[in-house]
């Protein structure tokens, strides 16, 4: 199974692509590494955004996408651009969507018997994250 991992964080959507075959883990290349929105005030924009992402899921085939949780409210409550974008993504069509919460990542985490050093990954640092999201998801279907 082929997901996107996503992390939402001000104006982007930061993503890792990772699959699970056979118990191997396997990482993807894609041609971005985030999608930028800069006006969340503008429909078009927004559009663009849910199309972008959708077309990118299309090309890659990716079955699942997994959005790490924010907190709607507390110290690290997210900000209202990124409830804007969660809700574009999963509001895109052909597009299967689920959140975890960053206490289950951790909880899956500690629990996965698979040693990963994110430095080893060959992934920018922004993105470890939508790694970790990936990750949690897959190890725990």
């Amino acid at each position: 199974m082929k997901v996107c991992g996503v992390e939402l964080k001000g104006n982007d959507a930061i993503i890792c692509l990772m699959s699970l075959k056979d118990g191997l883990y396997a990482l993807h290349e894609c041609r971005v590494k985030k999608l930028t929105i800069t006006d969340d005030r503008d429909n078009e924009q927004l559009r663009k955004f849910q199309f972008d992402f959708a077309k990118l899921m299309q090309d890659y085939q990716v079955e699942h996408v997994v959005i790490r949780e924010r907190m709607t409210r507390g110290k690290f409550v997210g900000g209202s651009v990124g409830f804007k974008l969660e809700a574009a993504l999963q509001l895109a069509d052909d597009i299967e969507v689920s959140l975890i919460s960053p206490s289950k990542i951790k909880d899956i985490a500690k629990r996965s018997h698979v040693v990963m050093n994110f430095s080893d990954t060959g992934l920018k640092q922004f993105q470890e994250p939508a790694f970790t999201t990936a990750f949690a998801y897959l190890e725990n279907l």
